[in-house]
């Protein structure tokens, strides 16, 4: 099983590569995370069309999409999950041998033509993340729940009382 990460924008700063990059190193080569990153649509001018500009974006992340991809899209408003959830979905998906593909979309989200492409929507978050962090935030999350299905000791759960302060 391969997991890939198609998000929309190509010029992030150099310590979200670094991150993301040092996260899919630490997977195993069973389960690699492949960064692939998608061309904004175009957004210069006076007369800036975001449903254009997603629709472009659209395409783009349809090209890099293969028939065997599991295709989850990462949105605020998607199903939120804990790290024991995510880590028992990853699990779930690696017995069933699907390859997975996360979008993460450009400055405007995902253009609703995606729609009968996408099986799931996952929220990292209740908070609106800046696009740049919201890749080195699945690349940990994804790393994490591979650490807790196979007992390593980098996710250690808080006590419940720690979180509650």
């Amino acid at each position: 099983m391969r997991m890939r990460l198609l998000a929309v924008g190509t010029r992030m700063p150099a310590w979200v590569n670094t991150a993301v990059d040092e996260y899919c190193r630490r997977l195993p080569r069973d389960l690699p995370l492949e960064l692939v990153e998608i061309a904004p649509g175009a957004r210069s001018g006076t007369r800036y069309d975001a449903a254009k500009a997603m629709a472009q974006e659209a395409q783009r992340l349809t090209a890099k999409l293969e028939a065997r991809d599991h295709v989850v899209a990462l949105e605020v408003d998607g199903r939120q999950v804990d790290t024991q959830g995510l880590a028992t979905w990853l699990q779930r998906r690696r017995e069933q041998g699907q390859d997975l593909a996360f979008l993460i979309g450009g400055a405007d989200g995902l253009d609703s033509s995606l729609g009968s492409r996408i099986q799931e929507r996952l929220s990292l978050s209740s908070l609106t993340l800046p696009h740049a962090i919201a890749r080195v935030v699945l690349a940990e999350q994804l790393y994490r729940a591979w650490t807790v299905t196979v007992g390593h000791p980098y996710h250690r759960a808080a006590p419940a009382s720690a979180v509650s302060r």
